[in-house]
């Protein structure tokens, strides 16, 4: 299997400044509770393959972006990837006693510590975005940027396709429906960890964010189909959590619309698309391309 190039080093990178910026709250001269703080960095930093982060840094090195730049925007989404995992888990979601390996946040503290655990998580994104320093980043580019997480994050994004996906439970629903739900509930986040990359750069075309666009939407549905393969052809030791959750939930997931073979050529289909927008680039884009062969060739 294809191995991302310096993948452990941006890893250590992003685990670096998040533990950082919790950190930075424990040392503000206020009154503030432990629990919480544990719960915060036991969600941001028990593990995970830092995918989201990977993108950006290797977007950014496409383009030629500022590494503390980079890091901002890398740790903003992270937050936001976090906080949601930290909800998704709870019972009135997903119901999840097991993520990484490990005691979902809920399991290992108490529910109400995992809620506000993902809600200081939530806003810490956009403390990060809003104050963290980016060279060569104007104040008006910073908020486009913090425009951008908010549409990504929020009813518009993947807070909207989580919602999508649980009223889709128990039901049966079209294969654009499935698509639009996870465009939402998982590429929308995927999609901005490119375009809020470009939207730094400040001689980049419109036909230049079209195709980054179309290759952040094609990954990032990739993503999703692959994580349906694999929740049903994995073990719990390979996920890090219950194998079949989907399944057992009776959950829409492409498997379940096109059966197992259809959803591996889903992918590949959209693989090939993405390969296609990143040929009309005029950058080196080959680690891009590498990040998508990596997504539907991934086994957890």
């Amino acid at each position: 299997m294809l191995k991302l190039h310096n993948l452990a080093e941006h890893q250590q990178r992003i685990n670096h400044f998040l533990a950082e910026q919790v950190s930075t709250l424990a040392n503000k001269n206020i009154i503030h509770d432990e629990k919480l703080l544990a719960a915060m960095n036991y969600g941001l930093l028990i593990g995970g393959k830092r995918m989201r982060p990977y993108l950006v840094y290797i977007t950014g090195e496409t383009l030629g972006i500022a590494e503390n730049t980079l890091d901002t925007i890398a740790g903003a989404l992270e937050c936001i990837h976090a906080y949601s995992l930290l909800h998704d888990d709870l019972p009135a979601m997903d119901d999840d006693d097991l993520r990484r390996g490990n005691p979902t946040c809920h399991i290992e503290y108490d529910e109400a510590t995992a809620i506000l655990a993902g809600d200081s998580l939530q806003t810490l994104a956009f403390d990060i975005l809003a104050n963290h320093p980016m060279d060569n980043v104007s104040a008006n580019i910073r908020i486009k940027l913090i425009q951008q997480l908010a549409n990504a994050s929020g009813y518009q994004g993947m807070c909207g396709g989580q919602a999508l996906d649980l009223s889709a439970t128990n039901k049966d629903i079209t294969l654009d429906q499935l698509e639009a739900l996870h465009q939402q509930k998982t590429g929308a986040l995927l999609k901005a960890c490119v375009l809020m990359v470009a939207q730094c750069h400040e001689k980049i075309t419109p036909l230049d964010i079209k195709n980054l666009t179309i290759f952040a939407q094609h990954v990032g549905l990739a993503y999703q189909v692959r994580d349906d393969i694999i929740d049903i052809t994995s073990s719990e030791k390979e996920l890090g959590k219950p194998a079949g959750s989907d399944l057992a939930a009776n959950k829409s997931t492409y498997p379940a619309l096109l059966g197992l073979q259809g959803a591996q050529q889903k992918a590949e289909q959209l693989y090939q698309q993405a390969l296609q927008a990143l040929g009309n680039l005029p950058y080196n884009t080959q680690k891009l391309a590498d990040f998508a062969t990596f997504i539907i060739n991934r086994k957890n």
